[in-house]
């Protein structure tokens, strides 16, 4: 295991002395935004993470190893090569292994590596979900099935908001993953604070937020996933209808353009971004840097007996 499991020395210490640790997703770098952008971004949120008190863990895999734990000229790399790395789901390790390969983790992928390294708080700005037309293509993010088997409880700004939102909330009912709204009832929507739904249940305070943690790893020993959503902060978020034109805009090039798979997601986020000029970047930026706050103050919470 330690010759596939390489944990960063900071991130091992901290762990090992039950300090607070948060783990980060890689595809941010990778395939979520442009350089500088990408780097930047990962950085800030790093940052973040640090003066709140905790030790971040952003998760890769290069040469066939799952890396945990990164440093900032490693991050600054990743981001300037950053068409190297394949876009990594569960699916995908075994393969990226075998070849010694370059991978890049998405939220499944990261909740899986991250259980394996005993961290049990990871931050995202958004997750995968339900696609739209999912009843015509069956196009579900494996994140969903991920919250479902895996202990891992992730903070997030709801589901990107290119997905069917009510769908992607019944997937996860299916999947027994309570969705908490973290200081809010609403779900997020992701660019925007309030999607018009609500989460199954909500917490006030990063204590509450621990404490249903060891509720349901700890007393009820769980194997399933707890899904954290945060409200980009109002004076950060995006115009909500630009947002949703640019979206449907999107959603009918990438019909034109016949783009499937784990290209979807990428691209629909890029021309979002592209025909909002810039806005919904701005907020991705905004949101992931609040996840990170919000992420690090509940691992704190977790660590205290």
């Amino acid at each position: 295991m330690e010759k596939l499991l390489q944990i960063s020395q900071e991130v091992r210490e901290a762990l090992e002395k039950g300090q607070a640790v948060v783990a980060l997703e890689s595809t941010i770098i990778t395939h979520g935004m442009e350089y500088p952008t990408n780097v930047q971004t990962a950085l800030g949120v790093e940052e973040e993470i640090r003066n709140k008190g905790a030790i971040p863990a952003t998760i890769i895999v290069t040469q066939g190893i799952l890396r945990v734990g990164l440093k900032q000229e490693e991050i600054e790399e990743i981001g300037k090569n950053k068409h190297h790395y394949q876009k990594c789901s569960r699916r995908d390790l075994a393969q990226i292994i075998a070849q010694k390969g370059y991978g890049s983790t998405t939220v499944a992928a990261t909740m899986m590596i991250a259980h394996m390294a005993g961290i049990k708080v990871f931050v995202t700005g958004g997750i995968g979900g339900v696609h739209r037309g999912a009843e015509h293509t069956f196009d579900i993010s494996a994140d969903l099935v991920e919250l479902g088997q895996t202990p891992v409880a992730v903070v997030c700004a709801g589901a990107k908001s290119i997905l069917d939102i009510p769908k992607t909330l019944e997937y996860l009912e299916t999947q027994g993953v309570p969705v908490v709204g973290y200081k809010t009832k609403h779900f997020p929507n992701f660019f925007t604070p309030d999607s018009g739904l609500f989460c199954s249940t909500s917490v006030d305070s990063s204590q509450e937020a621990s404490e249903l943690i060891k509720a349901q790893f700890e007393l009820l020993k769980l194997k399933n996933g707890i899904l954290f959503c945060v409200p980009v902060p109002q004076d950060q978020a995006a115009d909500g209808q630009i947002v949703q034109q640019a979206i449907d805009k999107a959603l009918k090039e990438l019909d034109e353009k016949n783009v499937n798979g784990a290209l979807v997601t990428p691209f629909l986020l890029k021309r979002v971004n592209e025909i909002t000029d810039g806005m919904s970047s701005k907020s991705n930026v905004a949101l992931i840097r609040n996840n990170a706050r919000v992420g690090a103050e509940i691992a704190i919470q977790l660590c205290q007996k």
